[in-house]
């Protein structure tokens, strides 16, 4: 088990990697008594997982209830959001109740977006079982849902009290929903390391063959990343905008295609680094030989890497304008240097990002 300490203005807290952490109380030492809290999940994790975590709390004491949502990104909104809150005022949750999140990203930013707003505040626990959320999503406080416009527009910050991560959990996800979590390593590798990125070439197969010395180390480096990069810029004010190498792009699929489940996060996060490549290419800044080890590795993990055919440029600048990075109307796009370096700039135009997605749907035919 591995322990990695997240420190915040607020408060500090751990994440936690290891394999059968679920067969000891001890992760949940900080309840006491009689305490209350709520798991949120979905009806496929509900079914493979909640029994044990719910026998552990129990055995301790806890007043638990649970949630079941509906699963997938469509159903990220403020509708689902009410029923979060109406269970949790039915079952008469006070404010130091506990929501735990049991679930992949999805389940992850709603239970924490309830977390940060029922009755002002009340303590969360993350227990991602996917590995995108594994690697990223639980880690670092961001909440939020979607609007038909665009992708987590409403939501807060709002720091979990720990982080679970069961290794475990890794074995009954898809290939599909593991080759979309592994665009979110790939990010890390291409912002903060590449040496890591090299270790990724040697070790892909043994990540997807769930080799546990591998699993353990690449979940373990990327909560490193993550949670350096936390401590240093909680609220993303500077150096956190860098973790969104390739969102820009990719989340204007995601609104698109109302996320409807035929684009995963990590697919189309996958698609917008290589446009962000592209773009950095025809700025002069990034060599077309590490887009190309870029591709390589990407298509090796099942990811796609080129625009969608539904999408013309006039949609992705839509979504693009209506960016959380945009700012006084201008478009702030994160563009990688070379493998283990990136820079966020604002000084690209529009004909340079609508020849980036015209060269992307093109790439390597």
């Amino acid at each position: 088990m591995n322990t990695i300490l997240v420190k915040t203005k607020k408060h500090d807290y751990p994440i936690i990697i290891g394999f059968d952490l679920f067969n000891t109380s001890y992760l949940f030492s900080s309840f006491k008594y009689g305490d209350q809290a709520m798991i949120v999940t979905n009806q496929k994790i509900f079914t493979l997982y909640f029994q044990k975590l719910s026998d552990i709390l129990k055995h301790i004491g806890i007043k638990l209830d649970y949630i079941i949502l509906p699963d997938g990104e469509k159903y990220k909104t403020l509708i689902t959001m009410n029923i979060i809150y109406s269970s949790l005022l039915k079952k008469f949750h006070s404010r130091d109740t506990t929501l735990i999140a049991l679930g992949g990203g999805v389940i992850g930013d709603m239970t924490g977006f309830a977390a940060s707003s029922y009755q002002r505040g009340v303590k969360l626990i993350q227990i991602p079982t996917t590995l995108l959320s594994q690697v990223d999503a639980s880690i670092g406080g961001k909440t939020a849902v979607n609007h038909h416009l665009g992708k987590n527009m409403i939501g807060s910050f709002y720091q979990p009290t720990s982080v679970i991560i069961n290794l475990n959990y890794l074995d009954t996800l898809s290939k599909r929903e593991f080759s979309s979590g592994m665009a979110e390593v790939i990010k890390y590798s291409i912002i903060c390391d590449n040496i890591f990125f090299n270790w990724l070439e040697e070790n892909l197969d043994k990540l997807f063959n769930l080799d546990p010395k591998s699993i353990n180390y690449c979940i373990y480096k990327c909560c490193k990343f993550k949670s350096k990069i936390i401590c240093e810029d909680e609220n993303e004010k500077n150096t956190r905008v860098l973790l969104n190498l390739g969102h820009t792009y990719g989340h204007a699929i995601e609104s698109e295609t109302n996320y409807n489940g035929k684009w995963l996060h990590g697919e189309a996060i996958s698609v917008g680094i290589i446009m962000s490549c592209i773009t950095s290419e025809k700025l002069n800044l990034f060599k077309n030989s590490d887009t190309i080890r870029i591709v390589n590795l990407l298509k090796r993990c099942n990811l796609p890497i080129r625009s969608p055919k539904f999408m013309n440029t006039k949609k992705y600048l839509k979504y693009m304008f209506l960016d959380k990075k945009v700012h006084n109307n201008k478009i702030h796009l994160i563009i990688p240097v070379k493998i283990g370096k990136v820079i966020i700039n604002n000084n690209i135009t529009e004909n340079i990002i609508s020849d980036s997605i015209i060269q992307s749907r093109n790439l390597m035919k």
